[in-house]
């Protein structure tokens, strides 16, 4: 009869045990669906801010692929374009300081975080935006700042 009690007993403990690895396992599951949603979600929205960009500058009657070859330097910067390259440096940083967050929130992928980083460090080596970054600097994470000026830098005198 006491064997019997034990017996019950353990197998109870047994399906209490289980049910409380069941119930992990499906909160482990539903937190990482709930991450790949907000890598997702986060993803999308860095596109529509880059195409609002670009229908900005195509809205003032910019082309979009001179604005690049002007800010590679490949083409040379005209006073028609100042103004959209300079708007358009600016919003690099702003999204650089997007980026930089939603990668220490563990929001991006590493791939896509490399990505961000090799655009960082060519912003900061175009001297022409460099400008923008040393006003700005102040206003960034420091974090940010802290990777940007581990950058190598080409435009030191």
């Amino acid at each position: 009869m006491n064997m019997k009690n034990i017996s019950l007993d353990v197998l109870i403990q047994f399906i209490g045990m289980t049910g409380i690895i069941a119930s992990l396992v499906f909160v482990g599951l539903e937190m990482r669906q709930s991450q790949q949603i907000a890598i997702g979600t986060q993803q999308m929205a860095r596109a529509t801010m880059n195409t609002d960009a670009i229908n900005a500058l195509m809205e003032s009657g910019l082309n979009v692929q001179t604005v690049l070859d002007m800010l590679e330097g490949n083409t040379p910067i005209t006073e028609e374009y100042q103004l959209g390259i300079d708007s358009m440096i600016h919003h690099a940083w702003w999204v650089a300081e997007s980026d930089f967050v939603q990668n220490e929130m563990g929001l991006m992928q590493s791939g896509t975080w490399q990505a961000k980083s090799a655009t960082m460090e060519s912003l900061y080596n175009n001297c022409y935006a460099r400008e923008a970054f040393d006003s700005r600097k102040f206003e960034f994470h420091p974090g940010l700042v802290a990777l940007v000026e581990s950058f190598p830098d080409e435009c030191s005198d």
